[in-house]
C-alpha cells in the first residue's frame, strides 16, 4: 500500500561545484556520508518522507550540478520549485562570492515567492582553513531574508535542521496564500521534464555519477 502524505514539496539544492550539494542530499536522505569525490552530472533527485510537526510531507530534493557547463540544463527545473537550499563552502571565498550569481539566477528563473535557506558547509574545518566568517553568511542571509545555518555533512551538523526549516517555511508560504499544491503547475512541470529528457523521471542521461576527477572529498 502506498504511503499517504499530505503534500509534495519540490526543493532544489543550488551552489557552486564542490560545495557539498550531493553530500548534503545523501546525508539527509540516506543518512550516509561519502568520503570520496562525487560529481553530479546534470540533475538528479531523491525523495524523503518526513514528519513535519505531525504531518507527513514528501520532500522531492533535486541535486543540481554546479559546473558552469551544466548550468543551462538546470534552469528548466526551477519550474514548480517551492524551496531552495543555497549552499557555499566556508573554506572557499569564491563559492561565497558566487552567491550573487545564484541569487540572480533564482530571481530570473524561480517563482517570486520561492522559499530560500542559506547553508555554509564544512563548518567543522580548522580555523586556518576557514575563508568565510560566520558573520558574513549571517549578513547576506539577513539581506535576502533567508534563514541561515552553518552545516557539516561530514559531522552531520544542522543538516536535518536546514531541511526542516525549509519545509516549515514552505508550509507557512502555502498557508499564507491559502493554497494547496497547484496541480496545473505540477503537470506542466512534469511535461517539461519529459520533454527535456527521455528517461522515466524526465532526467534522460543526467544522473549522479563519479566525475572524471578522483581524490579528496569535496563535502
Amino acid at each position: 500500500m502506498a504511503l499517504d502524505f499530505a503534500a509534495t514539496y519540490k526543493v532544489l539544492v543550488l551552489g557552486d561545484s564542490n560545495v557539498g550539494k550531493t553530500c548534503i542530499v545523501h546525508r539527509y536522505c540516506d543518512e550516509r556520508y561519502y568520503d570520496t569525490y562525487i560529481s553530479t552530472i546534470g540533475i538528479d533527485f531523491k525523495q524523503k518522507l518526513i514528519n513535519l510537526d505531525g504531518v507527513p510531507i514528501k520532500l522531492q530534493i533535486w541535486d543540481t550540478a554546479g559546473q558552469e557547463r551544466f548550468r543551462t540544463l538546470t534552469t528548466a527545473y526551477y519550474r514548480g520549485a517551492m524551496g531552495i537550499l543555497l549552499m557555499y563552502d566556508v573554506t572557499s571565498l569564491e563559492s561565497f562570492n558566487n552567491l550573487s550569481y545564484w541569487l540572480r539566477n533564482i530571481q530570473e528563473n524561480a517563482s517570486p515567492d520561492v522559499v530560500k535557506v542559506l547553508a555554509g558547509n564544512k563548518c567543522e574545518c580548522n580555523p586556518p582553513q576557514r575563508a568565510v566568517d560566520k558573520e558574513r553568511g549571517e549578513k547576506i542571509a539577513e539581506n535576502f531574508d533567508m534563514p541561515f545555518f552553518e552545516v557539516s555533512c561530514k559531522q552531520n551538523i544542522n543538516i536535518e535542521e536546514s531541511f526542516l526549516t525549509l519545509a516549515r517555511k514552505i508550509r507557512e508560504q502555502r498557508e499564507h496564500r491559502g493554497e494547496n499544491f497547484d496541480d496545473g503547475d505540477r503537470q506542466k512541470g512534469l511535461q517539461d521534464m519529459i520533454k527535456n529528457g527521455p528517461g522515466s523521471n524526465g532526467l534522460g542521461p543526467f544522473t549522479l555519477g563519479s566525475g572524471g576527477e578522483g581524490g579528496r572529498c569535496s563535502c
